[in-house]
């Protein structure tokens, strides 16, 4: 073989440029192939952990995230609330928590890790309607006995801030609390217990 008029630096050049080029669209066309792995917003909605920044709630503050398809509240109890807590154990079904789903971190009284952030799906254990967040004390329609709790609209299921129910409702059994953990101070994670 001759190599007579070959441009040996020329071809070393064009062969790296062609490799080079080669290897970006590779990469190219790997990158959605690679994303499509990746599941859809949907689909981490529906299983995977929610991590979410509590730093900002406010105390009596309620906000809702969607984890597995369910709204789960987080709510910063009051000092007030968490004394008034106890109070209500003669009118509730299961006060310390002893039949209702939840890891076994929370099953007490107050049906949390920390005594002020409460974490609870927002379903109903009668027929899944969402109780509505009614922190108010004594207002009429729910008489002078009501602490500020969670009042399901659909057959008047009533759960106090710890989300247990009351007797004499509907609804069998405390609302669900889902398993979590804290990742820090202000971030809890939702749908793992930190026991796995």
């Amino acid at each position: 073989m001759t190599t007579e008029g070959v441009d040996i630096e020329k071809r070393r050049f064009l062969t790296q440029a062609a490799a080079v080029i080669g290897a970006i669209g590779t990469g190219a066309a790997a990158v959605p192939f690679i994303s499509s792995m990746k599941p859809s917003a949907k689909a981490e909605a529906l299983g995977a952990p929610v991590e979410v920044d509590i730093s900002k709630i406010e105390p009596g503050q309620l906000i809702r995230v969607l984890w597995r398809g369910k709204p789960v509240w987080i709510l910063h109890r009051t000092p007030n609330v968490l004394a008034a807590l106890p109070t209500l154990d003669d009118q509730l079904r299961d006060p310390q928590s002893k039949q209702s789903e939840q890891p076994k971190a929370m099953a007490n009284e107050l049906r949390s890790l920390k005594p002020e952030i409460f974490v609870a799906v927002g379903i109903c254990t009668h027929l899944g309607c969402s109780p509505v967040y009614r922190p108010e004390i004594a207002p009429a329609d729910l008489g002078p006995e009501w602490k500020g709790g969670f009042f399901c609209p659909c057959h008047g299921s009533r759960f106090d801030l710890a989300g247990r129910v009351y007797k004499a409702v509907p609804a069998p059994t405390n609302l669900e609390i889902p398993p979590y953990h804290y990742t820090s101070d202000t971030r809890i994670l939702i749908g793992l217990s930190g026991e796995e």
